[in-house]
């Protein structure tokens, strides 16, 4: 008889957690809310050049890479997007990546932002990026008409 209602609360508890697992979670709504720091970081990432190509400007971003010591994993010039990777110095075990993008802007101008990670960690120092883009001002000047 004891067996019986044993079977009887496996049942309850298996169809409690069955149908818990059916109710969906109430999405977080500030998810995708951009934050003061998300904000500061754009912004140190993205630059604007006076530059009215889009292909001179995808050209001096991937010299720019080049002399910096990174491979050029993919380059898309219609989509402005450019993919680079190099081992970091002093452990050649690290791994340094960049995502580019390239985009027109009105007036002549075009808007590069580069987005570097370190061993899959955002990097967040401005001074990075800062060193970065002299080093794309530098190629742009070379490549300009």
């Amino acid at each position: 008889m004891n067996w019986i209602w044993g079977i009887k609360a496996m049942a309850v508890v298996a169809g409690t957690l069955l149908l818990h697992g059916c109710v969906a979670p109430e999405p977080r709504q500030e998810l995708f809310a951009p934050t003061d720091a998300q904000m500061k970081i754009r912004s140190a990432q993205t630059r604007s050049f006076e530059v009215k190509d889009q292909t001179i400007a995808m050209r001096g971003v991937i010299a720019a890479l080049q002399d910096l010591g990174f491979i050029i994993e993919r380059a898309n010039e219609p989509l402005g997007l450019v993919t680079a990777a190099r081992f970091a110095e002093p452990n050649y075990y690290d791994v340094l990546g960049v995502t580019v993008t390239v985009r027109a802007q009105e007036a002549g101008k075009t808007m590069i932002r580069a987005n570097a990670i370190y061993n899959s960690k955002p990097i967040d120092d401005p001074k990075v990026y800062q060193n970065f883009f002299a080093a794309v001002e530098r190629s742009l000047f070379l490549v300009k008409d």
